[in-house]
């Protein structure tokens, strides 16, 4: 069900282009909107110290009605890696790609890539003049009418905003996925977002659950300090060869199919498999990778499979994310599949809305490209920032057009599948 109208009375600031989050996706996105002409909103500026936009050239007034701003919900740049394990060093990352336009400086390979990353971004906020409001939560997006057109209303818990389009970049990381398990388990419990290293698990017995990256990581720590078994609920993924652009592509591919089809993401990574890594061989070394199938349930003192019982001292979830997309409900988005059906980045049953860092492009790499996708979809959907020609008039009706019969067969399936 689609949901129209503000529910605040706040004083509603315009915008062209509304960015939620940023991220690598959402810093990639306003880098391009700024190359395609759309200026950075000055209010960002005074509002909350985003350095250099003050002066950039071309600006939009606070009072002004164009332009684009970038809303984050954290306090400070960086996104997820700032909120990552201080043990997680730049040569443990599991793959990074640089913004566009700026490399990463060569750092120190044991470097927290918590302190570097956020460094970098925090850089290329202020080199590029990007319009970044923080901390800004984001609340719900709505229509501000029926009308394809219309623009959408960005509440937030400091107020509101009217753009004519969206760009989501909120990732994954505040949704850890914890499975459920039958059974009470009285010891420690923690999901991966809230890891911070090995050293309170010296000496203890850890159970940890997960297949991907992540538990690779606390597996090559934790196994260094005291005991590990590790369990998942299939069996790993291992791919032993180059990770080559071919390769690449066919599994971005596979992911791509899933979201266009509407079906609930599944992550890159999941389809990468697991692979030759800095973490992946330490933990060979240390002999963690010895893998046990999933447990039936959890017990007062550790796991349990049928009749035998596994007492543990600890349980790390390295389970996974979900995307962050709760604040989109109100436009009504989710296909029956479940998921949010894309066309590119672009929201199949709304033009108007662009998902970046999201399914396909939920990656370093792929944040970058959808940025750029998206803008210059962008620039299709409203014209060229500035101008309003008979061509640029055209390319919009054709895609607002979009919506109507994207919705007309959203209706037809949600009817034979009821």
């Amino acid at each position: 069900m689609t949901v129209y109208g503000a529910t605040k009375s706040d004083p509603v600031r315009r915008v062209d282009v509304v960015v939620v989050g940023a991220g690598q996706a959402g810093l990639s996105a306003a880098y391009h909107l700024r190359r395609r002409g759309f200026a950075p909103y000055r209010e960002a500026v005074a509002g909350s110290g985003a350095s250099g936009a003050s002066g950039a050239s071309g600006a939009t007034d606070a009072g002004g009605t164009g332009g684009f701003v970038v809303l984050d919900a954290d306090d400070a740049p960086g996104g997820a890696w700032a909120h990552r394990s201080p043990s997680l060093r730049m040569a443990t990352v599991h793959g990074f790609h640089d913004l566009p336009d700026v490399e990463l400086p060569d750092v120190d390979p044991n470097a927290p890539a918590r302190e570097v990353v956020p460094g970098y971004f925090a850089a290329y906020e202020a080199q590029h003049a990007l319009p970044v409001v923080r901390p800004v939560k984001v609340l719900a997006v709505r229509s501000e009418s029926a009308r394809p057109d219309a623009r959408l209303l960005v509440e937030t818990d400091s107020g509101t905003w009217s753009a004519r389009a969206l760009i989501n970049a909120t990732g994954t990381w505040t949704r850890p996925f914890l499975p459920h398990y039958p059974g009470r388990f009285t010891g420690r419990q923690l999901h991966y977002a809230a890891y911070r290293g090995p050293e309170e698990f010296a000496g203890r017995r850890v159970l940890v659950v997960g297949g991907g990256a992540s538990a690779i990581q606390v597996l090559s720590e934790v196994a260094a300090v005291g005991e590990t078994v590790w369990v998942t609920r299939t069996p790993p993924v291992y791919h032993a060869g180059p990770f080559t652009p071919e390769y690449g592509r066919a599994v971005v591919a596979k992911v791509e199919e899933r979201v266009r089809q509407g079906l609930p993401v599944r992550s890159v990574v999941s389809v990468t498999g697991l692979g030759p890594s800095v973490a992946y061989r330490r933990a060979e070394e240390l002999g963690a990778l010895r893998r046990r199938p999933m447990f039936d349930r959890l017990t007062e003192h550790g796991v349990a499979w049928g009749d035998e019982e596994l007492a543990v001292d600890a349980i790390i979830w390295a389970t996974g994310f979900r995307p962050e997309v709760g604040h989109l409900a109100p436009l009504g988005l989710r296909s029956p599949g479940g998921g949010i059906a894309l066309t590119g980045t672009r929201a199949t049953a709304d033009p108007r809305v662009h998902l970046v860092g999201y399914g396909p492009s939920a990656s370093t790499v792929g944040a970058n490209r959808a940025g750029r996708t998206a803008a210059n979809e962008i620039v299709g959907l409203l014209g060229a920032p500035g101008v309003a020609d008979s061509a640029d008039v055209a390319v919009r009706n054709v895609a607002m057009a979009d919506i109507a019969v994207a919705n007309v067969a959203v209706a037809q399936v949600a009817v034979a599948a009821g």
